[in-house]
């Protein structure tokens, strides 16, 4: 595995570690990992960083959705020029072309299930290339980002056998 690679695989586990926690996990001094990770910042292989968030545990609470979108496509509009038009919307906060039954999965946030479906009623149904949208509230997250989320209890029930 190559410096850049190391370094980016132990941001993903954890974008809070500092120069000195990269420099010593891969064995670079700190300046060789401040380089790195500036040069992976100005190409652009680096996008942010974020906070993995369990929405369940903050008040009030966000809705979140998963929609399937199918588009056709005519000569002038490709699936990039749709992309880039969805992706402006502020409650759009993922967009993947994908394969399989639809062509876009797409994660919404909303304050409540009426904000989410009146945005996905007003702002992408409208959108003449999508032809149909489906969506599917989130009613609870398990694991996002890596991240597995629980309260750490294993589950107290009682086995009951026929």
């Amino acid at each position: 595995m190559s410096d850049r690679e190391e370094i980016l695989a132990l941001l993903r586990e954890n974008a809070r570690y500092s120069t000195e926690d990269l420099a010593r996990q891969t064995g670079l001094d700190a300046a060789d990992v401040e380089a790195v990770v500036e040069e992976l910042e100005s190409e652009g292989v680096i996008k942010g960083y974020q906070a993995v968030v369990d929405w369940d545990k903050v008040e009030p609470e966000r809705v979140r959705a998963a929609v399937e979108l199918n588009v056709t496509l005519d000569r002038e509009t490709g699936y990039d020029d749709i992309a880039e038009r969805l992706a402006k919307f502020p409650e759009v906060q993922g967009l993947r072309l994908v394969s399989g039954d639809f062509d876009f999965a797409m994660e919404v946030e909303g304050d409540s299930m009426s904000e989410v479906s009146r945005f996905i009623s007003e702002k992408v149904a409208p959108v003449p290339e999508i032809t149909q949208t489906v969506t599917h509230y989130i009613m609870e997250s398990y694991k996002e980002r890596g991240v597995e989320f629980g309260d750490g209890h294993d589950d107290d029930r009682l086995s009951i056998s026929p």
